[in-house]
């Protein structure tokens, strides 16, 4: 595992402000200096973090955006009564000398660390999370080629980068557990497989996209498919939104940029630390991340803010320290998760479904982090469990299926998941306790069709987004050309792309999923009751 180099602290000199202009109250320099002092101690080891301290600490007087002005005053009373004046203080505007202006700033050291500690050749931080990071992947690829073989599961902020990009997409299907709706990886040899069939066709392939981890933790081998894609002279980016935490366990799998990816985009706030939003994008190493470089930089600027967050950037820095110099916390978390998922399996009644993973060749490991439980005991489905946790027990779990809910534990937190235990016991007895007569919600069995394949690509994705469209009952939308993307979540496969021909099985499939309570992204309404269509 790598850990960062020391890096330089920031103490505060003479409470100057952002102007070289010191104070002369000798009040205000000597609250300003004990602030920055203070601010330092905290933030020891996060120089970006550290940097922004400083600037929050000192007695200036701000004729900039943002307009809150980082004080207490005018409008900036509410924000500072709901947020606290500590948020205003550090919400600075971008380009500012000291924290993020010119070479060698501490918003570019503390970037340099987090590539050092992901193992990265250089590292983005993002404000717009991992959905940029993705649009960003799509737009870079699209440097080296039009050609991208995508994995079908997909995150649709990948398949928008893709209609940006005008990129030519084939697919790689997913391995499927269809009893519980989840979507796993690829193999190696599905990848060569599709690749193989792109070059037969008379295509060529810049770059592949694959996902691992995947929503429910099942992890593909990165390594194995990076050889399969490197040979092929392709890059490869994984999409490792789930992942963040990666590496900094050996008990763990390690970091995909450590495993030959060449671009990796990974969500900090998902299982880290950082705030909502805030993410990461990875460089590798070796010729195709060197060419792909300057393609990232440059989707990089397209996509990011101009007026990025202060304190989405701060939290990313912090994170990174702390993944690095926390051990403690990261070992006593997964004592505690590997802990949890024992208690589920002495309980017997809510089996760990991700024991199960290894039936699947595409999974090579799995993230404990992620505890997905089948709740069919229960007598319900696992979206009115899920809905049942929350409203009657406090208890927020990440996602439901059918037959499953997620539950997800931070690293470095120590959650009692006993509650969860107790609260699926109290509704598993409330259930069996109703009479016959008596209708509980959520008890009536919904059958899901199998899992279609994809229609026909008429057209490129881009073409058809930006075609003239119009929306048409679902019965008429058959064999037309769709316009949107949608995808039944979960398992959250993008079962029709913008270009490809809707088929009846696609059609069946999406409306009984929404009937089942699953969310199709997407979709002109809840029920899937019509389609946005290409007008021909």
């Amino acid at each position: 595992m790598t850990h960062a180099p020391e890096v330089p602290t920031f103490a505060y000199d003479d409470a100057e402000d952002d102007f070289g202009g010191a104070s002369t109250n000798p009040t205000q320099r000597a609250r300003s200096l004990e602030k920055s002092n203070r601010a330092s101690r905290d933030t020891a080891g996060a120089p970006y973090a550290a940097a922004l301290a400083v600037h929050a600490a000192r007695d200036s007087t701000a004729f900039l955006v943002p307009g809150h002005g980082a004080d207490a005053t005018g409008l900036g009373l509410g924000q500072a009564e709901y947020f606290g004046e500590r948020v205003l203080e550090l919400d600075v505007t971008p380009l500012l000398d000291g924290i993020d202006l010119g070479d060698g700033s501490p918003r570019e050291q503390a970037e340099r660390l987090a590539a050092d500690a992901w193992g990265a050749s250089r590292t983005w931080f993002l404000t717009g999370g991992s959905s940029m990071g993705n649009r960003m992947a799509a737009l870079a690829a699209r440097g080296l080629g039009e050609g991208v073989l995508m994995q079908r599961s997909a995150h649709s902020s990948f398949v928008d980068g893709i209609i940006l990009g005008g990129s030519s997409p084939s697919f790689v299907l997913p391995e499927v557990d269809l009893e519980h709706g989840i979507a796993h990886g690829v193999t190696p040899a599905a990848v060569a497989d599709a690749l193989a069939e792109r070059r037969a066709s008379g295509g060529d392939v810049a770059a592949v996209y694959i996902v691992s981890p995947s929503y429910f933790g099942a992890v593909a081998d990165v390594a194995g498919i990076a050889e399969v894609v490197h040979e092929a002279g392709a890059a490869l980016i994984v999409d490792a939104a789930w992942g963040a935490h990666f590496g900094f366990l050996p008990e763990l799998p390690d970091s995909p940029v450590r495993l030959g990816a060449d671009l990796v985009v990974t969500s900090t706030h998902k299982l880290t630390s950082s705030l909502s939003q805030s993410a990461l994008v990875h460089l590798g190493h070796g010729p195709i991340a060197r060419a792909l470089e300057p393609h990232v930089e440059r989707a990089h600027r397209m996509t990011a803010s101009t007026s990025e967050s202060s304190l989405l950037l701060a939290s990313l820095d912090l994170d990174r320290r702390d993944l690095v110099e926390r051990r403690d916390l990261l070992e006593a978390s997964h004592d505690a998760v590997l802990a949890a998922r024992e208690m589920f399996r002495a309980d017997g009644r809510f089996p760990v479904v991700s024991d199960a993973f290894d039936a699947y060749p595409s999974t090579v490991a799995i993230d404990p982090f992620r505890i997905p439980l089948d709740i069919r005991a229960t007598g319900l489905d696992g979206h009115t469990v899920r809905l049942r946790l929350a409203r009657e027990f406090g208890v927020m779990v990440e996602m439901a299926t059918v037959s499953c809910v997620v539950a997800v534990i931070g690293i470095g937190k120590t959650p009692d998941a006993r509650v969860l235990l107790d609260a699926l016991d109290e509704i598993t007895a409330d259930v069996a306790a109703a009479s016959p007569a008596t209708e509980v919600p959520g008890d009536s069995a919904v059958v899901i069709p199998p899992m279609p394949g994809p229609g026909e690509m008429r057209i490129r994705p881009r073409a058809a987004y930006l075609a003239d469209a119009e929306t048409v009952p679902w019965a008429a939308a058959i064999g037309r050309i769709s316009a949107d993307s949608l995808a039944a979540y979960p398992p959250g496969i993008p079962n029709v792309l913008p270009g490809e021909e809707i088929t009846v099985e696609v059609v069946e499939f999406l409306r009984a999923s929404a009937a089942a309570g699953s969310h199709v992204r997407g979709a002109v309404d809840s029920a899937v009751s019509a389609f946005r269509v290409v007008v021909e």
